[in-house]
């Protein structure tokens, strides 16, 4: 997976992350799969090991481990179901960075943890040495239009929900953790190629392209119908561990009907791009 994704353009790695089912991994598998992604990429893209945990020492654990593996930068979510305070999570933060040499990302994503990163919050760890970025999967546009003036140039704001990926290109996003690139990811790499060209009109053509798959991914819990695309298209056995369950058959059509044509249009756009 790691080897396809580089060949059909993806610019990073994010192993461990939700799509991963980050919360059932052991921490050897954990280690085992982000020194994978290392061995894999070796220095041709970085790597974003998924770190984060609602336990601040288990975090800090977790972050030094995956320096130690040779990740590149580290992605930690909020605290989940603690719900800690603003100031609980700016310290927790702050604890996490402190302890490791490496770029970390915040990853807001309230639906899952129950709990949100306020803009000042946001504001104020960006300051901090170690704080590099956002993954930003709150929804939340008008937050994420007034932090792209809130922040410094050099603060990397991603999209961590691919229905809005445009919406945050638009406003200056500098790209998205995607769960549809697993799938595509010469489509969407081709997608932040053209808005880097300042080609609009291409990158809004591929993001209707890719709007059907993108909703049929989340008819269910992500990683859910993921998975079960990928092992339609023959690239995963598909198995999740409890409490995910398989796609529920009323669902199988509609995402089998989104895949329809993703493969022959995923080589299509890796040739052009290589001519």
């Amino acid at each position: 997976m790691c080897q396809r994704q580089i060949e059909h353009g993806t610019r990073a790695l994010v192993p461990c992350g939700t799509t991963g089912e980050a919360p059932t991994l052991t921490h050897a598998e954990q280690s085992r799969l982000i020194e994978l992604a290392v061995e894999t990429a070796c220095g041709r893209v970085p790597v974003i090991a998924g770190a984060g945990s609602n336990c601040t020492a288990t975090a800090i654990a977790m972050v030094r481990e995956a320096e130690r593996l040779g990740a590149d930068a580290l992605l930690c979510i909020v605290p989940y179901y603690n719900r800690p305070s603003q100031e609980g999570m700016f310290r927790h933060f702050e604890a996490v960075q402190a302890a490791t040499t490496l770029p970390v990302l915040l990853y807001d994503v309230p639906k899952r943890t129950g709990a949100g990163l306020e803009l000042d919050t946001i504001v104020r760890l960006s300051r901090l040495p170690n704080i590099a970025g956002l993954k930003d999967a709150s929804g939340d546009m008008a937050r994420a239009a007034r932090l792209a003036h809130s922040v410094a140039p050099d603060f990397l704001r991603l999209c961590g929900d691919d229905a809005l990926v445009l919406d945050h290109l638009r406003l200056g996003g500098h790209g998205c953790i995607s769960v549809v690139a697993n799938v595509a990811p010469a489509l969407c790499a081709a997608l932040h190629d053209a808005w880097s060209r300042r080609d609009p009109e291409t990158a809004e053509r591929i993001d209707q392209r890719l709007s059907a798959l993108n909703n049929a991914l989340f008819v269910e819990s992500n990683p859910i119908p993921v998975k079960w695309a990928l092992a339609r298209l023959g690239l995963i056995e598909g198995d999740l561990r409890l409490p995910m369950t398989p796609l529920s058959k009323r669902f199988e059509q509609t995402v089998n009907l989104a895949l329809q044509g993703i493969e022959e249009t995923q080589a299509s756009t890796r040739l052009a791009a290589v001519a």
